[in-house]
């Protein structure tokens, strides 16, 4: 039987990601073979994400390759997915989530961000936690940092920043547990939709006995709950990696609660809501949340976003 060929991006954590679907699929008896795969996102890296068109930045030219059929499925970080993919592609499956906080990571431990008498310079990508910071921590600068974990930790040494702001499963991946110092709450910096999870991409052209097992294999029921109760509440807002948007949704005993909302760009409005409801209808439970966030002046917010944002 042919290997079934996973496309990937060619970062570390990227490529940690793919071995990590191979080795799901392997322990199911199917062979594997990982491609790899430049995308725009890779090639740009001194441009901040919102500037560049945050729609497919990291997937784009993986999905090329899904539709030519040069591979089978592409494997993705889940929060790097958009809201709404083009015609004919899937999320066919979300793996078990790693713990979903943010954090700060450095290579000083004297790094407090509480202190306002403490000066601190935080590098990040994310429009969601720079906005976050303003509203919870106004006397924290940031600083664009982008590029893989290794050149973002590269940079902060030769002295950058004090610190990187990021996804506490991307650390914990690349082995650097050593250097967070601080977890950073859920309530404060309730994280990007998806984070923590892979996902895995299909086209519809891939064989239906083949996704069977690629599903059975790699598909982590609970967390496909929270994942699509989440990215139905982004479609409704239409939040790319450009738009400070957040939520995340937890199950239990067939339920999914889910929380989320929207910050200003300037961090001085922050609305979130919560809203529960069965896990078979988790899609409805993530639109009623978008609604609420909606009508409670999200909508405004948005608008204001998206104006700052095409300036």
């Amino acid at each position: 039987m042919q290997p079934i060929r996973i496309g990937t991006r060619g970062s570390k954590l990227a490529l940690f990601q793919a071995h990590h679907i191979a080795d799901l699929l392997q322990a199911q008896g199917l062979q594997t073979e990982i491609v790899t795969i430049t995308t725009k996102g890779d090639k740009i890296l001194d441009v901040a994400i919102s500037k560049i068109g945050s729609k497919g930045v990291f997937t784009e030219e993986l999905e090329e390759q899904l539709a030519s059929g040069e591979v089978d499925i592409a494997v993705h970080s889940a929060k790097d997915m958009p809201s709404s993919l083009p015609e004919g592609f899937e999320l066919i499956s979300f793996t078990k989530r790693e713990k979903v906080n943010d954090i700060i990571l450095s290579h000083r431990e004297d790094v407090f961000y509480k202190d306002p008498e403490k000066p601190l310079l935080l590098g990040t990508s994310s429009t969601r936690r720079v906005a976050t910071l303003k509203h919870y921590y106004p006397h924290v600068k940031t600083v664009e940092v982008r590029g893989n974990l290794q050149t973002r930790i590269q940079k902060m040494e030769s002295g950058a920043c004090d610190a990187l702001l990021l996804a506490y499963a991307g650390a914990h991946r690349m082995g650097y547990d050593d250097l967070i110092r601080h977890e950073l709450s859920l309530d404060e910096f309730t994280p990007a939709v998806g984070q923590g999870s892979i996902a895995v991409e299909a086209n519809d052209r891939l064989d239906p006995a083949l996704r069977k097992q690629i599903v059975a294999a790699t598909h982590h029921t609970e967390t496909g709950y929270r994942l699509r109760a989440e990215r139905s509440f982004l479609k409704i807002l239409e939040g790319g990696c450009s738009i400070p948007v957040f939520c995340l949704a937890t199950y239990k005993s067939g339920q999914v609660e889910v929380s989320g909302g929207v910050v200003s760009l300037d961090g001085k409005e922050r609305i979130q809501h919560h809203v529960s409801g069965p896990a078979d209808e988790a899609e409805m439970v993530g639109k009623q949340l978008a609604e609420k966030v909606i009508q409670s002046g999200g909508d405004r917010i948005l608008k204001a976003i998206k104006q700052q944002l095409n300036k």
